[in-house]
């Protein structure tokens, strides 16, 4: 298992679409300056299948991807930075005209609840500008899907009315994800701490299990491991090197890992001020090559693809890195290829490979 399949025909089920491999809020090429759409994956099981993120791009990747909208199961946002979530609200307008289908279920959406204050500024900033939305500046997915709603007023009106179309709570039901109070949460200083993984979602094809991740000071933000009969990937979302997540992805088929070049992030900006702000939050938020295979091979995961890829045009040899730390199977997909993660039975014994 591990390996990517030129299409879906050829996949062993279950299998994963990287729908979208560029991670940040850019439109970014890969290092031949073909474009990487937004951070989206599908993960295919049996007849329907499941979204985690929303990126740049994810409804053209879904149509080119030969998915339905009438087949889709559930979406799951790891958190809400925009790069994440920019095309839900494009899902949310175009799903009357591509499911077609008025007595399906609607789409439940499973994202982090609100942040429950303002992010803290900076310790290099000389100044603080307003808040934007300040009496709910670190909006969850279901307030941020009602503020969609209320921005497309019009059009969902207008199609509601004069074409009678479905509206959007017709179709979609955002749920936020509540932690129990168990766990010591904090946004400001504690944003992963140690916990059992939440059972999110389960249907009779597979079960959906979130933990949250360390991507400071974003928060909540969670990774999502889908488990079925024949096999599991686990999903790390934007984070740094994190036990909650190596915990969630114990013994996995398939991870799927962010990954950042410093070096060459670095080498993008050119505001002194931006510059150290920003490789602040890189180097505490984010995970290098090397780190990812350290992750993989304290999981004990069988397969590492690395995805959301920040910056998406650094070396092929930059991310080739994580396997000098994983003997497992290395991949590094572009946008649409497809990943088996079918349980093989001889999962103990499997051989590294770059692809």
């Amino acid at each position: 298992m591990g390996y990517i399949y030129t299409d879906a025909s050829s996949a062993t089920a279950p299998y994963v679409v990287t729908l979208g491999t560029a991670g940040g809020p850019r439109w970014w090429t890969d290092n031949q300056g073909k474009p990487r759409q937004g951070i989206a994956t599908a993960v295919v099981v049996e007849d329907g299948w499941y979204l985690v993120d929303c990126g740049s791009g994810v409804g053209r990747q879904i149509r080119s991807a030969g998915l339905s909208m009438a087949d889709l199961k559930g979406i799951f946002i790891t958190h809400m930075h925009s790069d994440h979530i920019v095309d839900l609200a494009s899902l949310m307008l175009f799903a009357p005209f591509e499911i077609k289908d008025a007595q399906k279920s609607a789409i439940p959406i499973f994202g982090p609840g609100s942040r429950g204050r303002i992010t803290p500024m900076s310790p290099r900033a000389e100044s603080a500008p307003e808040p934007v939305n300040p009496s709910d500046p670190g909006a969850g997915i279901e307030s941020t899907f009602a503020g969609l709603v209320s921005a497309f007023s019009a059009d969902f009106n207008d199609r509601m009315r004069d074409s009678l179309t479905p509206g959007p709570y017709d179709h979609f039901t955002p749920h936020d994800i509540e932690l129990p109070e168990s766990v010591n949460f904090d946004p400001d200083e504690n944003v992963a701490p140690d916990m059992d993984p939440l059972v999110v979602f389960q249907d009779e094809s597979v079960q959906v299990r979130a933990t949250l991740v360390s991507h400071h000071p974003t928060a909540p933000a969670f990774g999502f491991r889908f488990d079925t009969p024949t096999g599991s990937v686990t999903i790390s979302g934007d984070t740094a090197p994190c036990q909650n997540l190596i915990a969630l992805a114990q013994d996995t088929d398939l991870l799927l890992h962010e990954v950042i070049s410093l070096e060459t992030m670095a080498a993008l900006y050119t505001d002194a001020a931006m510059l150290q702000a920003t490789m602040d939050h890189h180097r505490r938020a984010h995970t290098t090559a090397e780190d990812a295979g350290r992750v993989a091979s304290q999981a004990n995961a069988k397969a590492l693809a690395l995805h959301h890829l920040v910056p998406s045009h650094a070396p092929a040899e930059v991310w080739q890195k994580a396997g000098d730390a994983f003997d497992g199977t290395l991949l590094i997909p572009q946008d649409l290829d497809i990943i088996s993660f079918e349980r093989s039975e001889q999962d103990d014994t499997v051989d590294h490979s770059v692809a």
